[in-house]
């Protein structure tokens, strides 16, 4: 990886002359997202991301914490939180921000076994996954690979809260008001690209889930699964429990 996102995110943070992310799917065009929104106020998220924050209790766990807003929002809450992410430009952008727990990990190599690092040792009482949490989970199939990880890091009473978007409306609807998504495979599975600064990242798969189908996924490994809000474009925030 050339973790293209996550140098945009610190060449942004140390002025390093950043320049808008162009990101590109299989089914959708090239878009320019301008770094800066990564490192938007509480008073600038969308009111999914504020309602998930309101929410969370006890340690938390910031899964894919990009530039670490939602942490450092905690944070300055007086939460125990700590960050993670694969990308270790992000996580160097999120330390300079002064984040005090942030680290590079992989969800999936978090282990609970006490003879390991302190972070194995940890459980948390809230798991945040946002700005299409789903999208680690990369396929349908890998889904309950994810959520049964996740799951094993909490206490007792914990939550997971995720949110994600149902992209049918990206499809063509047909006369009959069904929609010409792909005879293989889950619709929401997409594929994407990330460009920055004339340099081309490898394509990742990136999934996105509707309710219904993250519902009943949530069901399969033990879940209990809670529609929190949903926001203004087919997306929602959801509590897994």
């Amino acid at each position: 990886m050339k973790d293209l996102f996550g140098k945009a995110i610190l060449d942004f943070q140390t002025n390093n002359s950043p320049e808008d992310l162009i990101t590109e799917t299989n089914i959708s065009e090239a878009d320019e997202m301008s770094v800066d929104y990564l490192f938007r106020s509480f008073n600038e998220m969308p009111k999914l991301e504020k309602k998930a924050l309101q929410l969370c209790k006890g340690k938390v766990l910031d899964v894919g914490c990009g530039a670490g807003s939602h942490s450092l929002y905690l944070q300055e809450k007086g939460f125990e939180v700590t960050a993670i992410d694969i990308s270790e430009n992000a996580i160097k952008a999120c330390q300079l921000r002064g984040l005090k727990n942030a680290r590079v990990q992989n969800i999936l190599e978090v282990s609970t076994d006490t003879s390991e690092s302190e972070l194995a040792k940890q459980k948390f009482d809230t798991i945040l996954l946002l700005m299409n949490g789903t999208g680690i989970f990369g396929t349908l199939a890998e889904t309950s690979k994810y959520l049964q990880k996740i799951k094993s890091l909490l206490n007792p009473n914990g939550q997971i809260l995720i949110d994600s978007s149902d992209i049918i409306y990206m499809f063509d609807e047909d006369t009959d008001g069904s929609y010409l998504v792909p005879a293989d495979g889950y619709y929401g599975e997409l594929t994407f690209t990330i460009s920055y600064k004339n340099e081309t990242e490898e394509s990742f798969p990136w999934l996105y889930l509707d309710y219904n189908t993250f519902q009943n996924a949530a069901k399969s490994n033990g879940l209990e699964c809670e529609l929190i809000l949903e926001g203004e474009h087919f997306d929602y925030l959801a509590k897994l429990f």
